[in-house]
């Protein structure tokens, strides 16, 4: 009825010279990265391990530091060209990442050594991890996404870097040698999921190792040079639990969308750019049972299954000559072959909308997607016009009646002014009057003012609904019990607050 129920190498050759064209143009106050010069895939040693955990928040922000002076890149430039001339790439690229990192640290302390440059301990140390980063890494970036509290890092040509912290946008001191440069760490990035970004294909979704997204646009159509924007996941991975604490949500409104990822309601998250619902997906799909089959859709993997059952599916753009792309109507459409239980679509923007809402309504129960909206309401409307866009001459009426038996809970999630996110509605999705969708609200978030600290005060409170739609499929799953004590919560925290 509602589904089932749960039961190396020693040491790197440095006499070879590498090619000329890898040296530094002079003049140049930093040295490009330089190109793998092996005509064999070499293991990738683009992401590098610290030792040091990631700094926390810091109390003075990154925009109030001075940048580095010209003297220090034009130091940095001598010492690299002399680091070129000693080693060989192709070989380096053979050694794992923290073997080549010991032998480019050892290599420019005896540089450094031999040509009496005159530096501290200190501006050593940033030196050699510059340079390091530089060879291994992806330059300039690598100490905002060693740090944890970044949300978003934004750069926007050479010689402008913003990040997000807490909410906020924030300009940093950290910019790149040229645009030439930023293009190399753009390449190196996208290579490594099998994309290419150039001037013929100037657009690019790829990821990091680490799951986080990655948007690259370069020129003609980025006019100012190539543009980077990576969000950042978290290294520990967010819970509902975790999401009370920050007050994106209260305990008894967790404990409901528990029971909602549990009991195989098919969910639909809507939300503005930056809101949180990726997160908030990854965070419902920690209570789908160890024993399904879930099969994620995906134009960039980013999704964190937990699971040990997951089979994980992305788009691909087309090649040079056109052909070979597969678009996420294609996914959907071919994991129905693959005897999916759940199925998960990191974000619903196209005509791929008809084939989600088909599987959910064919045996797919507990099936999940995210999509740009600003409220419930909107959401529906918004999954309405992908369908008429996708071409389906379907009536408007089909459309609505095909979502009501497909759609059970729409999950609101929105980011405010003062930068903090919140869940604002958890919405069911009831039934047809005419032509008109019917819905109503469990669980809103009631807004109040600022602070003195500027936060935005509210609280999450019950619509006064004693008993849900999916409150059959609850008592079927064993969660009515739970299920009655969250909304008989919340309902005592509207009296009394």
């Amino acid at each position: 009825m509602f589904g089932k129920r749960p039961t190396g190498l020693s040491a790197t050759p440095r006499l070879r010279p590498v090619a000329p064209a890898l040296a530094p143009a002079s003049g140049a106050p930093e040295p490009a990265i330089p190109a793998r010069t092996s005509p064999t895939p070499a293991p990738s040693l683009a992401v590098v391990q610290r030792d040091e955990p990631a700094p926390a928040p810091a109390a003075q922000p990154m925009s109030s530091e001075q940048p580095r002076s010209d003297e220090y890149y034009q130091t940095k430039s001598m010492v690299f060209g002399a680091l070129i001339e000693a080693i060989d790439v192709s070989q380096l690229a053979k050694l794992d990442t923290e073997s080549a990192r010991e032998e480019i640290r050892d290599i420019v302390s005896e540089i450094i050594r031999l040509k009496n440059v005159m530096m501290s301990i200190a501006e050593q140390e940033d030196m050699l991890d510059d340079i390091c980063n530089d060879v291994l890494g992806y330059g300039p970036l690598e100490p905002l996404l060693a740090r944890d509290d970044i949300a978003d890092v934004m750069v926007n040509g050479a010689q402008k870097t913003y990040i997000e912290v807490s909410g906020k946008i924030q300009l940093t001191p950290v910019r790149f040698r040229d645009n030439s440069q930023l293009m190399n760490v753009c390449q190196r990035i996208v290579s490594q999921v099998g994309r290419r970004v150039d001037e013929s294909s100037p657009i690019c979704d790829a990821r990091l190792p680490d799951g986080s997204r990655v948007n690259v646009i370069v020129p003609p159509l980025a006019i100012d040079g190539p543009a980077l924007t990576i969000r950042k996941f978290k290294k520990d991975k967010l819970t509902l639990d975790q999401l009370t604490k920050f007050g994106s949500i209260s305990q008894p409104g967790a404990d409901i969308l528990k029971i909602i990822g549990r009991v195989r309601c098919n969910v639909l998250i809507s939300g503005g750019t930056g809101s949180g619902k990726t997160t908030l997906l990854n965070c419902l799909t920690r209570y789908i049972d160890d024993d399904e089959r879930i099969i994620t859709c995906e134009d960039a993997a980013e999704l964190q299954l937990q699971q040990p059952h997951v089979v994980r599916l992305e788009t691909r753009p087309p090649n040079l000559e056109g052909q070979g792309q597969v678009t996420m109507r294609d996914l959907v459409r071919n994991c129905l072959r693959m005897r999916p239980e759940r199925i998960i679509v990191g974000e619903v923007r196209g005509p791929e909308a008809f084939d989600l809402l088909q599987a959910m309504n064919t045996g797919h129960d507990g099936s999940m997607g995210t999509l740009h909206a600003n409220s419930p309401r909107e959401a529906l409307s918004r999954v309405e016009s992908m369908i008429t866009m996708g071409g389906f001459a379907l009536p408007p009426r089909n459309i609505r009646e095909m979502m009501v038996s497909s759609v059970d809970v729409i999950v609101q999630a929105a980011r405010l002014r003062d930068g903090s996110r919140r869940i604002t509605h958890i919405t069911e999705v009831m039934g047809m009057e005419g032509d008109v969708i019917i819905t109503q609200d469990i669980v809103v978030f009631d807004m109040g003012s600022e602070d003195a600290n500027g936060r935005v005060t509210g609280r999450h409170v019950s619509t006064g609904i004693g008993r849900p739609r999916f409150w059959e499929r609850a008592r079927y799953f064993g969660e009515s019990a739970r299920l009655a004590a969250a909304l008989d919560a919340l309902e005592q925290k509207a009296h009394t607050a």
